[in-house]
């Protein structure tokens, strides 16, 4: 089968693979029919995430049609049309039973790169790294979906697949990020980031109750569409001090929440922004965290910081003192998307929501390199690829 494989850093392009085979009794066989490249996958194409190896099949949004199931997998028929969490969770172990499936404690054969990087292993996930198992990833002709009598959701056939495919991963995160927050009625919410996350951590925030979103990014597209899509009010952090922004629109308290949707490669003008880079290429820094820093400064006394953004390793100038002086909260995680998928499946069915506005680029997989530089490079307007094999 064709796949998009990892070749070094900014080189990832489709190879001939052997097709996937059941390995076990859960296992099924999906052949894609829609698959995406979400902002995380540009940490693997930048060469920020460790232990990746060439020729290692790339991608963890997608859905398909079911083509085989093993003995066990009872749940799904040939034929069936399903969307697959990013997450690989086993449904069974202790924090799968609390759905935190994101946490699942037997997902990851490479359980030991986890703990030494984490301390405890977090679950496995589609071609991302072998930190997080190893797995092949979606972005290719079929995948192998272990555990798929627990991660598989079954959608309507009146949804199309861009209606439906951001159920694998970027509208629970965005939802979880919001969530996460505690959002009242009435509540000011900050969302540094208008990616794809973001954007829907925006729309998110108002379905929990949010009176006002402000949206924190520098270009100009992602700012319109925040705005003209989500209803946010916006800042670009290159033209204006994000600080003095927030405080004039907050009446001088900053936002009751404030939303990470950037993580560990994030950008800021002047010494800010150039200390990070600096720090990471001389392998003194894993991650950038400027809007990390900017969203815990900038949210009201006793207000809530929720991290959404994908962050691998060590940070550098974190402000711990306004943490503890402040009594901010800071919630995060690798989203729980089983947790999500069913009640997110129906506020698009109800028509409260069409996550497809997020897609500016469709392309075949045969295109995946030039996805990937105009995703990364932020050309012609991109904001979201979409992909059919």
């Amino acid at each position: 089968m064709r796949a998009a494989c990892w070749h070094g850093r900014q080189d990832i392009h489709v190879d001939r693979v052997p097709d996937p085979t059941i390995l076990n009794p859960r296992d099924a066989i999906i052949r894609i029919t829609r698959t995406a490249i979400c902002g995380s996958d540009l940490h693997l194409y930048n060469g920020f995430i460790p232990s990746m190896k060439k020729g290692d099949i790339v991608g963890h949004e997608f859905m398909g049609e079911v083509v085989e199931t093993g003995a066990s997998v009872s749940n799904l028929r040939k034929g069936d049309r399903v969307v697959v969490p990013f997450p690989i969770a086993c449904g069974h172990c202790e924090p799968c039973s609390r759905e935190l499936y994101s946490l699942c404690e037997n997902s990851n054969p490479n359980a030991w790169m986890g703990e030494q990087m984490f301390g405890y292993t977090p679950c496995g996930i589609f071609g991302y790294s072998h930190i997080m198992g190893g797995y092949p990833g979606g972005q290719a002709e079929y995948a192998r979906v272990p555990f798929a009598d627990v991660g598989p959701l079954k959608v309507p056939d009146q949804l199309s697949d861009e209606q439906v495919l951001f159920l694998s991963d970027i509208f629970p995160t965005g939802f979880m990020a919001a969530e996460a927050c505690g959002i009242r009625h009435g509540d000011v919410v900050a969302v540094w980031g208008c990616g794809p996350v973001g954007q829907f951590a925006i729309k998110s925030a108002y379905m929990l109750g949010a009176a006002k979103v402000i949206a924190i990014d520098r270009f100009p597209y992602r700012l319109r569409i925040a705005a003209s899509q989500g209803g946010a009010e916006t800042i670009n952090y290159e033209q204006v001090s994000v600080s003095e922004a927030l405080r004039e629109m907050t009446a001088g308290r900053g936002p009751d929440h404030c939303i990470d949707a950037v993580g560990l490669e994030g950008h800021a003008p002047g010494l800010k922004g150039a200390y990070d880079k600096a720090k990471t290429l001389m392998m003194l820094e894993s991650d950038r965290p400027v809007a990390l820093r900017e969203a815990i400064m900038n949210c009201r006394s006793g207000g809530t910081i929720s991290v959404a953004g994908v962050y691998g390793g060590f940070i550098d100038k974190f402000p711990m003192g306004a943490v503890v002086n402040r009594a901010l909260t800071i919630r995060s995680g690798q989203t729980h998307v089983h947790r999500y998928m069913r009640p997110l499946l129906e506020r698009i069915r109800s028509g409260e929501i069409d996550p497809s506005f997020i897609i500016t680029h469709r392309l075949s997989l045969d295109d995946v390199s030039e996805g990937y530089s105009t995703f990364s490079l932020k050309e012609d307007e991109c904001l979201k690829v979409v992909m059919t094999p």
